[in-house]
């Protein structure tokens, strides 16, 4: 599903964001981004999502050398991949339900599906009595679970979060987190960014600790050396 061998990541004038990164995610497999802020989680995310590329390295993702896929067929190959932005990226002239309904409309599902399933997402979350809300009007917790019902709408074959629960209580962090291992469980995979240690203690999936850009443990790594599944 996702293959980075030896990715190197270098804005001008700021220096290495990512040094040297080889990692691979299977497909079906749920992940745990994590490492201080400025470890290079949300870069890393970044670069999955062929928002940028990579300075040096390799990615491969769905099989395929991202350094190679035109920039016209890009938003086809990210029309599998859902993404959880920490800034949200809600569009504020569009409605709750709108902004929701988006990424099923650019499908060609039809309006009666879309309403179906959209009205279901915002139920999950607690949020079907803001359908009609503006994104504007709404919390920062509550813009933060428009975003992630959003990512979820179309069964995405990859999902990509940045913080997804970094401005929920407790109990809206379950919600949410239910709903990503929910659509992992039907086959998504799912890649979480979190500082969230409580999480990670919680739900006990593997683990990728970046440090200054660097891999600096890696989950997989350690149960392959125990000798464990």
């Amino acid at each position: 599903m996702i293959q980075l061998f030896h990715v190197h990541k270098e804005y001008p004038g700021d220096g290495p964001a990512l040094t040297d990164v080889t990692l691979e995610v299977e497909k079906g497999e749920f992940v745990f981004l994590t490492g201080p802020s400025g470890a290079g989680k949300s870069t890393l995310l970044r670069l999955i999502f062929c928002a940028e590329p990579a300075t040096s390295g390799q990615l491969l993702l769905f099989g395929k050398n991202v350094a190679k896929i035109r920039a016209a067929a890009i938003p086809q190959v990210r029309r599998n991949i859902g993404f959880v932005f920490q800034d949200f990226k809600l569009l504020p002239d569009r409605t709750v339900a709108e902004n929701v309904a988006l990424p099923l409309e650019v499908r060609g599902l039809p309006d009666r599906d879309v309403k179906r399933k959209v009205k279901m997402l915002l139920r999950s979350v607690g949020l079907e009595h803001r359908a009609d809300k503006f994104p504007p009007s709404l919390s920062g917790g509550e813009q933060q679970r428009v975003a992630v019902v959003r990512a979820l709408a179309p069964d995405p074959a990859l999902l990509l979060a940045d913080e997804p629960t970094g401005n929920l209580d407790p109990d809206r962090t379950l919600e949410v987190m239910e709903l990503l291992h929910g659509a992992n469980a039907r086959g998504t995979t799912v890649v979480v960014a979190t500082h969230d240690r409580t999480l990670l203690e919680r739900y006990k999936r593997r683990t990728v600790a970046l440090e200054r850009g660097r891999v600096a443990s890696d989950g997989a790594e350690i149960r392959r050396a125990a000798g464990a599944p």
